[in-house]
């Protein structure tokens, strides 16, 4: 009596669909696994290591000879690396993603929120501020990789400043930066650089005596969109081992149906090697 399937132990006789030849003969750019939830370890300069669970994306391009790619192999190369995902551990990561799939380039995306405890400036009350951070990593002929930090921040408008008897307004903005950089650099330091280049830093926690202190140091310190991504930009050019910077920054404008936009560039935007081996 014939029997269906396949018997245990049968899997090496299943066809390898993915392996077969396309006809279209059109390269796919790249090709792999998005939004993979994983718990990774990112280095915190008060506490050492700070653990978060990250967004990841993993590609690498696929020739047009070939139909697919084996997705499972991604998940496989992840597991290998499991609580070693740090800046450090990057270039293995693409190395491997490179050899399994024999590919000419891979790339490695990594997105976590980073957690900061953070003093109110007067009652010294503490609470935990979030920050979104992003790892982006490709490796072909040469290697790539940049950091990016998003983080809020307060600016009041000079204009409305020097316009009206009585106050200003203000409000809450973004600010995106991104690094390449030689050697290493800490998140909290591009985060102090952007926080001190705004009217006011923003905290999850403020008493009475801390929200007087915030409204007037804004007060005092009037910025436009243009203001912040100039300062940020000053500060970490002073960083020695900056090679190429970004920074938008972004008001939603309390007083007008638009926000406010700047964004600039510096350096040299090029795939230069900035991972050690």
């Amino acid at each position: 009596m014939k029997t269906r399937g396949l018997q245990k132990g049968s899997r090496d006789s299943l066809k390898d669909i993915q392996s077969q030849p396309d006809y279209r003969k059109i390269d796919i750019d790249k090709v792999g696994v998005k939004d993979i939830r994983y718990p990774i370890l990112v280095l915190d300069k008060k506490n050492k290591v700070q653990h978060t669970i990250a967004s990841i994306n993993m590609y690498v391009d696929l020739p047009h000879h070939f139909k697919g790619t084996h997705m499972s192999r991604f998940i496989e190369i992840l597991n290998e690396h499991r609580k070693e995902i740090t800046i450090s551990s990057f270039s293995e990561i693409m190395r491997k993603m490179k050899e399994r799939f024999a590919a000419k380039t891979a790339h490695l995306d990594v997105e976590f929120p980073y957690f900061i405890e953070k003093a109110a400036p007067i009652s010294r009350a503490k609470g935990l501020m979030e920050y979104r951070c992003k790892y982006s990593g490709s490796m072909g002929k040469v290697k790539d990789f940049v950091l990016k930090v998003m983080l809020p921040i307060t600016t009041l408008c000079p204009c409305s400043k020097e316009m009206s008897d009585r106050g200003a307004h203000n409000q809450r903005g973004i600010v995106k930066v991104a690094v390449k950089f030689h050697g290493f650099i800490w998140i909290e330091d591009i985060i102090n650089i952007v926080e001190s280049s705004a009217s006011s830093p923003v905290y999850s926690l403020l008493k009475r005596p801390d929200e007087k202190y915030v409204t007037e140091k804004a007060y005092d310190n009037p910025m436009f969109v243009e203001d912040v991504v100039r300062e940020v930009a000053i500060k970490l050019e002073g960083l020695s081992n900056i090679v190429w910077l970004s920074v938008g920054a972004e008001n939603w404008e309390s007083i007008h149906n638009h926000s406010a936009y700047a964004y600039l560039e510096r350096g040299a935007h090029s795939n230069t090697a900035f991972l050690k081996e």
